[in-house]
């Protein structure tokens, strides 16, 4: 599992893991998901860790969601047997690598237009294989997916493309309720739910198998998971939550089990301390002040809510201070970031950390994997 213990040397910035905070987080989803009857399988993009993975898999999971296809490749290496890449693989490179893991282990595609799944059928047939298929669906977030005024005429025709099976649809949504973002996850999950069932549904009437409704991010799946007709939920920040999940009311601080270990390098006014994390330590895709939650700054200063990280260069950290702090030069803090996905995906190793304080050290074995 590349993981080191014994007598481990922490210096900072470094991200650190509560380990029974992890399990507990996990174990919670899993009871959501059972108690609702629907398949679990979590998004590994945000640990990027086949340790935690298979914690997961212990817990209950199906399977396991990966981004990209050299993700899907470091989990199988490490035993997951159950993979669904949820993004479109597009380029003959990508796809022939599909069709390699597709001969070890169970490979589910995600595919959003006739160009993409034409790409994957004819490789498909060159190489003498069949490959599973799910559509994905734009359910309101505008990224990628096919519209969803669209998707049955396309199934229809992927459908008649040759060795590709259409086992069910996904989406990835979010907070959207009513076409805009909101902090009310419930009602976002259900009406998430609702729109894939239904769709499900319709493509069932024109003769298609849709064995798997898939739906849900951390903030809806517990509601999402509640419509009758999803089959599973695809959560990834739960297993550590973050700032910008605490914002939303999925969780508390106290559950939050990642944080970054700074160290004050400078205290040069009242009001300004610099530590030496700054946007190679802490992701910055979600920015500060934005709707409809308004996080305070680049993350959480546990311990201080005086305490801003107001801004970030490469390598320093700026802290505003509002009103008296005792802070000096040399002190290390714990901030928990805005978004813990990205900030994992900065690391080489996180530290977990048990209930007596030992740290073992883990490669972050799926950092970085871009194709």
């Amino acid at each position: 599992m590349n993981k080191e213990k014994g007598e481990i040397g922490l210096d900072t910035p470094a991200i650190i893991i509560n380990k029974a905070k992890i399990l507990r987080n996990i174990q919670n989803m899993s009871k959501v998901a059972k108690e609702n009857k629907v398949n679990i399988r979590p998004h590994i993009k945000t640990h990027k860790l086949p340790y935690i993975a298979k914690e997961q898999l212990a817990s209950g999971a199906i399977g396991i969601t990966a981004a990209k296809i050299t993700e899907a490749e470091v989990m199988a290496d490490y035993g997951i047997q159950d993979i669904f890449i949820a993004y479109p693989l597009v380029s003959k490179e990508k796809i022939q690598k599909a069709i390699k893991l597709s001969r070890r282990i169970r490979l589910i595609l995600g595919v959003d237009s006739l160009a993409g799944a034409r790409r994957l059928s004819e490789l498909a047939v060159k190489n003498n294989t069949t490959l599973e298929i799910r559509l994905e669906v734009d359910s309101g977030l505008e990224r990628t997916g096919i519209p969803l005024e669209n998707v049955v005429d396309i199934a229809k025709e992927i459908s008649t493309y040759k060795n590709l099976k259409i086992s069910g649809i996904y989406t990835f949504r979010g907070p959207i309720l009513n076409g805009k973002p909101t902090i009310d996850f419930v009602d976002a999950g259900i009406e998430e739910g609702k729109i894939m069932v239904k769709l499900a549904n319709k493509l069932r009437k024109i003769g298609l198998s849709i064995e798997d409704v898939s739906v849900g991010s951390t903030s809806t799946s517990a509601s999402a998971a509640t419509v009758q007709g999803v089959t599973e939920i695809r959560p990834g920040t739960y297993v550590f939550y973050d700032a910008m999940q605490e914002k939303y009311g999925c969780c508390t601080e106290e559950e939050c089990a990642a944080t970054v270990k700074v160290t004050i390098v400078s205290r040069p006014t009242k009001n300004r301390a610099i530590i030496d994390g700054g946007s190679k330590t802490f992701a910055t895709d979600v920015q500060p002040n934005q709707s409809p939650i308004f996080l305070r700054g680049f993350g959480k200063v546990v311990g201080h809510p005086n305490i801003t990280l107001e801004r970030v260069t490469e390598e320093h950290g700026i802290l505003h201070i509002e009103g008296d702090s005792s802070i000096e030069v040399g002190d290390i803090l714990e901030i928990i970031p805005n978004h813990i996905c990205s900030t994992i995906n900065l690391h080489n190793a996180v530290f977990m950390e048990g209930e007596d304080g030992a740290l073992e050290r883990y490669k972050v074995l799926a950092r970085g994997k871009l194709q």
